[in-house]
């Protein structure tokens, strides 16, 4: 009997196209979290792979190759809202709904930004962040169809000032399970790399399913499919994970680069 695959996807419209032809498979049980929640399950057992954000991978893991959620430019769902001038910002609001994105945005801080603001957890609310702060990390959803000029904000895409800062792509969460994994070899990997080319052929029909009764999103929701976010992950995808990762350590965000290890390719022959 075969054995059924464990996936724990993120909840947010950017994963739906790698698992919209997954939903009926025996193959998986699937389920869907926030970023963080799915590293915590892949690091209990309690899943064999994880969409997982980019920081979690360590030592011991793999990544399924060829895919990911990336982006090339404006990523549209990970920014930075505030209502001073960014030299100005002092207290920075952190949805903490993904390590990966809080850590981005301490490097940018940092190394683009050349400032050091104090960073304060915060629920996802972006009026209270504001409120509460001079700006505020949004992530996924809620930064995709917030209205951040309506509060008086100007939004700072973090997605655009790593690739201007880079000149590389940046992954934001990849398939990841541990790579003594015997539930993963190369079929479910070829099953898992099938999925996304049907949930990229039915790109809108995946937006207007998230946006079912919330018609004013679905425009914005197909456009950041099909222009924002990219899920290949291709040799220059790896070189700007690996520059993210060296420039985690060299913050003491990470304890060191992991090696990059991947699970089995699937035949093409």
């Amino acid at each position: 009997m075969t054995r059924v695959v464990r996936l724990g996807a993120v909840s947010y419209l950017n994963a739906r196209p790698l698992v919209y032809g997954l939903r009926e498979s025996a193959m998986f049980d699937l389920r869907f979290d926030l970023p963080a929640v799915c590293a915590q399950l892949l690091a209990a057992g309690r899943i064999d792979l994880g969409l997982v954000p980019s920081i979690t991978f360590a030592a011991g893991d793999a990544i399924v190759p060829g895919l990911a959620i990336a982006s090339d430019g404006p990523v549209a769902s990970v920014a930075i809202f505030t209502r001073v001038p960014p030299s100005k910002i002092r207290t920075l609001a952190l949805d903490t709904s993904s390590r990966t994105s809080v850590a981005l945005t301490r490097i940018l801080c940092r190394r683009r930004l050349e400032i050091a603001p104090e960073f304060v957890p915060h629920a996802p609310d972006l009026s209270a962040m504001l409120d509460a702060c001079d700006a505020a990390l949004l992530i996924g959803d809620p930064a995709l169809f917030a209205d951040g000029r309506a509060l008086g904000a100007e939004k700072l895409d973090l997605g655009q000032m790593w690739t201007e800062w880079t000149g590389l792509p940046f992954v934001w969460a990849c398939w990841v399970g541990r790579a003594s994994s015997h539930a993963i070899d190369a079929g479910i990997v070829a099953r898992l790399q099938a999925a996304r080319e049907e949930g990229l052929l039915h790109s809108d029909a995946v937006a207007d399913e998230f946006c079912a009764g919330e018609i004013h999103r679905r425009d914005i929701a197909r456009r950041y499919l099909r222009e924002s976010i990219r899920y290949e992950l291709d040799d220059r995808m790896l070189r700007g994970l690996e520059t993210y990762y060296r420039e985690a350590a060299a913050l003491g965000l990470i304890a060191a680069v992991p090696p990059l290890r991947f699970f089995p390719v699937p035949n093409k022959n």
